[in-house]
Order: structure tokens, then C-alpha cells, then sequence
């Protein structure tokens, strides 16, 4: 695919250089050029500097041709803004914003945007750990997502979660350790300990 990724923070970064290393052509937009000191030395896609919400920087980036867009800046504003350029200036349909403040979560949902908050995310999923009696669903933009835990079983002790096969409608989403602390997969794979437990997300609607 021809991912466009908007916003080279400590997402951005890795999002691009997880999709460039699968074979995907990656190009990747930010406003600030050291911001493109994060990505790996084995990013092998493209860098655009500019304003995301300028057409002409978009058409630079190649916009036109791609498949999809992931706006994953640090603003809210800047990352919804894109993806209705994206939408409706160049008729992408493969578009998902992240936003951090789960009030703007619904409204933009409703507009047909796909959104994912990790505020709302992290708080509904520890919530849950916490209250381990309660039904641990929660939903991001029109899906519902499920978790369910897995203890982590002595053969996986010392293996990385990056070397555990899920299916296409679920995945690792965190690993909560013996002292109740927890490791997101979203800031790189975990070495399994004695004690961890699989927290496993499940697209279910």
C-alpha cells in the first residue's frame, strides 16, 4: 500500500518505520524537519516538510496516488483538519485521526471520520484491569472493541510478544506485569516475565 502519515512524533515514527519495513511505501509529513531525527535509520519511505493542512504540501507528499492516511499529529485540530481535505479535496476514503480529547471523539465520528482516542482508550482499558468483575468492552469511533487477558504460560517466559501470532480480528494490546504496571504495545514489543498477563483486543462489531 502507499500510506501517508501525518505527524512524525514517537507514533508517527514508528508507524512509518513498522509499515516501510513490511514493503509498504511509506511518506511521512511533518511541520518541523527535526522531527525526522526520530524514524530509524532503516526508514526507507519518504520525508515531506510542511503544514499538513496545506493542499500544495499534501499534493507534495503525494496525496493523489495513496492509499491511506493516518493523521497522528500531537494537535487535534491539525490531524482532524486533514483528514477532511483528504476526504473531501481528494477523495480518500482510508483515513483514520487520532484525537486526544474523547469529547471530540463522537462529534467527529459522526461527520464519517474514523478516529481513535488512546485517552479514552488507556482509561477504559485500566479501568477494566481494575475492576476485573466488570465487562471489558469499550468502543472507538463506530467499532467495539473486547479485551480479555491470558496469563502468560511458561513456555512464552523470556519471548517477545512480537513473536505471538494473533488473528486478523484481535491483538496484543498491553501487557500488565506482576506489579500491576503496564507495558502498551504501541510503545514497542515486550520480553514476557513470570507473572505477566495478555491483555487481547478483539474487534467484535
Amino acid at each position: 500500500m502507499n500510506i501517508l502519515i501525518v505527524g512524525c512524533g514517537k507514533v508517527g515514527s514508528e508507524l512509518a518505520a513498522n509499515l516501510s519495513r513490511e514493503g509498504h511505501t511509506v511518506t511521512i509529513v511533518d511541520a518541523n524537519e527535526s522531527a525526522f531525527d526520530l524514524l530509524p535509520s532503516d526508514y526507507s519511505g519518504y520525508c515531506t516538510t510542511g503544514i499538513p493542512i496545506d493542499l500544495d504540501v499534501l499534493r507534495e507528499a503525494g496525496i493523489e496516488n495513496c492509499d491511506a492516511l493516518a493523521a497522528v499529529s500531537q494537535d487535534d485540530n491539525t490531524n482532524i483538519m486533514v483528514c477532511q481535505l483528504a476526504k473531501e479535496y481528494f477523495h480518500l476514503e482510508n483515513i483514520l485521526a487520532r484525537i486526544y480529547d474523547p469529547r471530540r471523539e463522537n462529534v467527529f465520528s459522526h461527520f464519517g471520520l474514523r478516529t481513535i482516542c488512546p485517552t479514552r482508550l488507556t482509561v477504559e482499558t485500566v479501568k477494566n484491569i481494575l475492576l476485573e468483575d466488570q465487562p471489558q468492552q469499550i468502543t472507538v469511533g463506530p467499532p467495539t472493541i473486547s479485551f480479555h487477558e491470558v496469563p502468560v504460560t511458561r513456555r512464552l517466559i523470556g519471548a517477545s510478544t512480537s513473536d505471538i501470532d494473533t488473528s486478523r480480528e484481535e491483538g496484543i494490546f498491553a501487557v500488565r506485569h506482576e506489579d500491576n504496571t503496564l507495558s502498551l504495545m504501541a510503545n514497542g514489543p515486550v520480553i514476557l516475565s513470570s507473572g505477566d498477563v495478555l491483555i487481547i483486543s478483539r474487534i467484535i462489531d
